[in-house]
């Protein structure tokens, strides 16, 4: 019989070393890291998965904002338009990030998508579409419009991605 225990010993260190240098592991220890280093008590209130949301949904936002101001202001198109085709683009890049990155889920792809699909679309029509469109509607500047929507949307998809569509 051939002794694998050193082999075994070696190839498990191995892919140890290797998952934790992977980009996802990276992450969620940084937002571990950062999370713990939180003055006032605030680590105690504050999640991980809280911060990785705060920073990935940001990039989105900024991606989102890019988009908006691309096909408004560049191809003229109107803003309900323009927010949507943005918010598209924003929304689907989130849940990938999200998903991989923030929340490490492995649940079924299918069913998450559904359920993430219905609170994107209460999300939509309550806060982005509908906050952005009456504020601008009444001269708030359409961007501005955007952000006080955006601020309502992040605690709104927060709280809907962590309890709901990520919950395993």
């Amino acid at each position: 019989m051939v002794d694998t225990r050193s082999w075994d010993r070696t190839r498990v260190q191995g892919e140890l070393r290797a998952s934790q240098s992977r980009p996802v592991d990276r992450f969620h220890k940084l937002c571990e890291a950062v999370v713990v280093r939180l003055p006032f008590g605030l680590r105690s209130v504050v999640a991980p998965t809280f911060l990785g949301f705060c920073l990935i949904n940001g990039l989105t936002f900024g991606v989102d904002l890019m988009i908006l101001t691309g096909l408004h202001s560049g191809l003229g198109l109107p803003v309900p338009i323009a927010v949507t085709a943005a918010y598209v683009c924003a929304f689907t890049l989130s849940y990938v990030l999200n998903r991989t990155f923030n929340f490490q889920s492995h649940a079924p792809v299918g069913p998450q998508v559904t359920v993430y699909v219905v609170v994107v679309v209460v999300n939509y029509l309550a806060f982005i579409l509908g906050a952005t469109t009456v504020l601008a509607a009444i001269g708030v500047q359409y961007q501005l419009s955007r952000l006080v929507a955006g601020i309502c949307e992040a605690v709104y998809m927060y709280c809907a991605m962590r309890w709901v569509v990520f919950r395993h």
